[in-house]
């Protein structure tokens, strides 16, 4: 049997053929999502529904055949599509950067604080939309743009939706699994892995948060933490109680248990920082363009292993506390070099996330690595495997979201009994 994943992301489109018998991706495709909309307000990030879903159905007329058992999706939490009683979109959908919500609204709250939830969360972004006039007349539904492919494919007029992406909302009951305001807008909730309907014969998957996608997707021993680094970072881990915790955040996963997140706002930013910085001095220096200078510092560090400068990698702020900012520390004659630098930044980033987890109680026995910025990066692998003390994995295939919602599928069409068996199928890399 074949199963589809698509992971819509704000970026880029991808999607994957799984072949469950011999357990591996046999198809991937990945496209640009070209679908932002260019407008005159700064705070405003929108992008076009329609374009999304001709790039999904590009996408799945080419991964379509007879022997595909069911398809899943996962996507950009926390975006907005409004709906009508026709299931067609009219709105664009506000997507997770949509900064709308963090405008004053009274009493030197933003509208998102009145709320208690964060900006560009979608129910911010609705109660913004409220207050100025914004909800379309025909507007029936709201939902996440997961969820508005998977309400479209199966032809339903209105969207079910999995308690990952309800949960990315804002304003949602972790323990009940139910939203905490009344809006008429809000839609159905189901925290089981089940078909919203079939498309075109194949039963597809109601829709996944991204983040809890790639978890399952890349984690096959629930034991596992997962840290992913890209443009940001990000450690998660299952647990059965709610976590307590500085920087914490947790999110539903499949009705029993939670996904507790980590997440740091500079991440892999803060690596391509110095390798702005070198590559704007070797310019100067040559006096021509230095188009990267990547593979020079992954050269110096391979030999450098220690480092007494430290670097708080909080340049671009924390969720709570957007103002702070980071620095360099303990400078002297000796360790103001090239190689300290970068290395002190790969064990600041490190720092970060491992101080998340150490606060939630947490002492990883083995850590699974995922993302660009960790894939390709050896020196920043040894540097996180040293200082979570443990050994590492990387997933063999690399499209973790769009993997994780086939797992998802495979649940929904009866082909695995539950979650943690599907995710039996998960291989690694030699590291």
């Amino acid at each position: 049997m074949k199963i589809i994943g698509i992971d819509i992301g704000t970026t880029s489109i991808c999607g994957i053929v799984f072949e469950t018998v011999s357990q591996n991706i046999t198809a991937s495709k990945t496209l640009p999502n070209n679908s932002l909309i260019k407008t005159e307000n700064s705070y405003e990030k929108i992008q076009n529904p329609e374009i999304i879903m001709n790039t999904v159905y590009e996408i799945l007329d080419e991964f379509y055949s007879d022997d595909v058992g069911a398809i899943g999706f996962s996507g950009q939490m926390h975006g907005i599509v409004y709906t009508d009683e026709n299931s067609d979109a009219v709105s664009p959908l506000y997507i997770w950067q949509d900064e709308r919500a963090a405008k004053e609204y009274e009493n030197g709250k933003s509208y998102a604080e009145h709320l208690g939830c964060f900006a560009g969360y979608g129910l911010a972004t609705d109660f913004y939309n409220v207050k100025n006039g914004l909800i379309p007349q025909k507007a029936k539904y709201l939902c996440t743009i997961a969820d508005y492919a998977v309400m479209k494919l199966c032809g339903n007029k209105k969207p079910l939706v999995h308690i990952t992406n309800a949960a990315s909302l804002g304003c949602f009951d972790l323990v009940n699994n139910k939203f905490t305001i009344e809006n008429c807008r809000l839609p159905e909730v189901t925290a089981e892995f089940k078909a919203a309907g079939e498309y075109k014969g194949i039963p597809v998957c109601v829709a996944l948060g991204d983040n809890q996608a790639s978890f399952i997707g890349s984690v096959s021993d629930a034991d596992n933490a997962l840290i992913n680094i890209g443009t940001g970072s990000q450690i998660s881990w299952l647990s059965d109680e709610l976590v307590n915790a500085e920087g914490v955040e947790n999110r539903p996963f499949d009705g029993k248990r939670y996904l507790a997140a980590g997440c740091a706002l500079c991440g892999g930013r803060a690596f391509a920082m110095v390798e702005k910085l070198f590559r704007e001095i070797a310019s100067l220096v040559s006096d021509k363009e230095v188009t990267s200078m990547y593979s020079a510092i992954d050269k110096i560090l391979t030999e450098k292993t220690e480092t007494s400068l430290s670097a708080d990698c909080r340049f671009c702020g924390t969720r709570n506390y957007p103002s702070i900012r980071g620095g360099i520390y303990n400078i002297s004659e000796e360790n103001f070099t090239a190689s300290d630098i970068a290395l002190s930044v790969l064990y600041g980033m490190s720092d970060e996330l491992y101080q998340m987890y150490k606060n939630g109680g947490k002492k990883a026995e083995k850590l699974v690595c995922s993302g660009n910025g960790i894939r390709k990066n050896a020196a920043l692998r040894r540097v996180v495997s040293e200082m979570f003390g443990c050994e590492i994995k990387i997933p063999l295939f690399e499209e973790e979201a769009s993997f994780g919602a086939a797992l998802a599928a495979s649940v929904a069409c009866g082909m695995s009994a539950d979650i943690s068996q599907a995710c039996k199928m998960i291989k690694y890399k030699e590291v």
